[in-house]
């Protein structure tokens, strides 16, 4: 089994773009939003359970999930983020496990936003976090969302405050549009090979 390597940061922060540039260095990502997102949509008993908690029309009549309307349920109701969490954290971590347990490269990467917040953690040897100030992030989610400053704003309430994220980080990454990543990702990379 590979070592897993955590991948965080709040949101915004740009983490999948550092994905991408360890991507480019042969290491396999497990990206657990999507994978989670995945779940919701193709997992009968996850469907099943999702439509309990949250009603018939958590699903489109296309039968695909809902996000914007349980977005809006599970970042006004924090019982109902919980319970979504609940649902889709625990399968999501064990497909992570299951797909490091089958690479055979040195190591993987594991990128999650809620690494801390949801137990994704759970079977990481080292976590990289990735920063960048808060203006800069809420102004990437508006653009990539189109969304507004207080939706993202909202959204970021439901996460650790980023200084404390890092603080739990092994490495961190400064995504500023100033200082390069690339750098940065190489010398983590050997790092971590040195390790091993």
């Amino acid at each position: 089994m590979a070592v897993i390597i955590g991948l965080t940061g709040g949101i915004g922060s740009g983490k999948s773009t550092i994905a991408k540039v360890f991507a480019n260095l042969s290491v396999p990502i497990f990206d657990a939003d999507s994978t989670a997102k995945n779940i919701m949509n193709t997992n009968p008993i996850i469907k099943e359970k999702l439509i309990a908690a949250f009603g018939e029309d958590v699903y489109t009549k296309s039968d695909i999930l809902n996000r914007s309307y349980l977005s809006k349920i599970v970042f006004t109701d924090e019982y109902k983020l919980a319970l979504l969490n609940n649902i889709v954290h625990p399968i999501t971590i064990q497909a992570a496990l299951d797909w490091a347990a089958v690479q055979t490269t040195p190591y993987v990467i594991k990128e999650a936003a809620l690494f801390f917040e949801s137990g994704s953690s759970f079977g990481a040897h080292k976590i990289i976090g990735v920063t960048a100030p808060k203006s800069l992030r809420i102004n990437r989610v508006m653009r990539r969302d189109h969304c507004t400053k207080e939706e993202v704003e909202k959204r970021m309430s439901h996460q650790i405050q980023e200084s404390l994220k890092m603080k739990l980080c092994d490495w961190v990454i400064v995504n500023d549009d100033q200082q390069l990543v690339l750098p940065q990702v190489l010398a983590i990379h050997e790092t971590i090979l040195a390790g091993l």
